[in-house]
């Protein structure tokens, strides 16, 4: 059973999207590389609280192709990121690296992986969220 989408409910990631060089490069520092089929992808907590909500990068490097295959790499990520933009985790940044492979990926299977890393990511946004709060605690019984 599938849910139509309303063209007015549409959802942007405007306002969710990293833009900075150094926002990259202190996510990248603060992250560790994880690895799905078609793509890698790095989480890391937002460093400013001030921050609207969560984030999120793309990034397509010249290794995937000409110009073109890129842009439309981007095109159905950002889609697929687009139609899920709730499942973004919360205080975090991620960044999104595709394989070649997403060009010939069907776009239902291409929406599942996203889902299932934006899944992951929000885990692991619990367990690091909720990491500095044990770890006092941890130390107290330690002494």
């Amino acid at each position: 059973m599938s849910i139509p989408l309303i063209p007015d409910a549409r959802q942007s990631l405007t306002g969710s999207r990293l833009r900075k060089h150094a926002d990259y490069q202190r996510a990248y520092a603060a992250s560790r590389k994880r690895q799905s089929a078609s793509m890698s992808w790095f989480l890391a907590p937002q460093q400013s609280a001030a921050l609207d909500g969560p984030r999120v990068g793309l990034t397509a490097g010249k290794v995937l192709g000409k110009a073109h295959e890129r842009n439309r790499i981007k095109r159905r990520m950002r889609e697929a990121l687009r139609r899920h933009v709730e499942l973004l985790p919360q205080g975090c940044d991620l960044i999104l690296h595709p394989r070649r492979s997403i060009l010939t990926l069907e776009f239902a299977k291409l929406e599942a992986e996203i889902v299932r890393i934006l899944q992951q990511a929000n885990a692991e946004a619990k367990r690091t969220m909720s990491r500095p709060a044990a770890q006092p605690a941890a130390t107290a019984t330690a002494l």
